[in-house]
């Protein structure tokens, strides 16, 4: 009579969990509390040690699935991650990219800057660094430099250029990815420079570009407003410099692109 008594009320109790784990939208509470039931039991926890085991359980599915939404709306083109980046090929970077990936840069709102020629392996760090961003619990977005224009300027024409900037404040981290492989037309390089400068010594960003520095005058048209953007971006930024061949013509016969100093000097006669 005892037992079933214990049984019908141990029931009772399992509802009242998985009810009251719904009513917390905290579903997976019923599971660990179930499943770390009996070891508690067998260990002789106490009371305070099992409700904190299963609230840890919580916490920690809560926070996978977070991460996981907040790449997934980060519009990464493919995730990558620093374990999969070749630090053998740029092995200069290998400190410092480990320790951006702790992600003390966001909370100080400083910036990153990845420079070097393509196939280096910039979007697969800036990537990996805003999947890190996104795993600390940063709100992430991904575009390339031309995306980045052509949504400002959406925003210009529609009259909601300032609503739109306030709105990309809230995110923790920008990604601007190749910078400098297309020119940008200086009323759209005003509009980026508007992007740069409302999240200076707010958010967030992190820039790749086959182009040093001196080379943006050209990409965005004019050299005062090149200036003024690359002030703002560097004057609390990481600068960090890939060097070497594409991995791109790796084993293909190929060992070099052309080069970006001769391709800018013939645009620009």
């Amino acid at each position: 009579m005892t037992a079933a008594k214990n049984t019908t009320s141990s029931t009772e109790t399992v509802k009242q969990i998985t009810y009251l784990a719904a009513a917390l939208k905290a579903p997976r509470i019923t599971e660990a509390a179930a499943r770390l039931a009996d070891q508690a039991r067998d260990a002789g926890w106490t009371h305070e040690d099992y409700l904190a085991a299963v609230l840890e359980r919580e916490v920690s599915a809560r926070n996978a699935s977070g991460s996981q939404l907040r790449i997934r709306a980060a519009g990464f083109g493919a995730v990558k991650t620093l374990e999969d980046f070749d630090f053998d090929a740029q092995p200069a970077i290998r400190t410092q990219a480990g320790a951006l990936a702790s992600g003390g840069f966001l909370t100080e709102a400083r910036n990153v800057v990845l420079l070097g020629p393509p196939g280096t392996g910039k979007t697969h760090l800036a990537t990996a660094l805003g999947v890190a961003a996104a795993r600390h619990g940063h709100r992430v977005l991904f575009a390339t430099a031309t995306d980045w224009v052509t949504r400002l300027t959406d925003a210009h024409r529609a009259g909601r250029l300032p609503q739109e900037l306030t709105k990309l404040r809230r995110y923790g981290l920008i990604i601007v990815d190749e910078v400098g492989y297309l020119p940008i037309e200086q009323d759209a390089a005003n509009l980026f420079f508007q992007l740069v400068s409302s999240r200076y010594e707010h958010a967030s960003l992190i820039l790749t570009s086959n182009l040093p520095f001196s080379g943006w005058g050209g990409v965005f048209g004019d050299q005062a407003v090149a200036a003024a953007m690359i002030d703002r971006i560097v004057h609390h930024a990481d600068v960090l410099t890939l060097k070497g061949a594409s991995y791109r013509l790796r084993g293909r016969g190929i060992d070099s692109l052309p080069s970006i100093r001769t391709t800018t000097s013939q645009t620009e006669s």
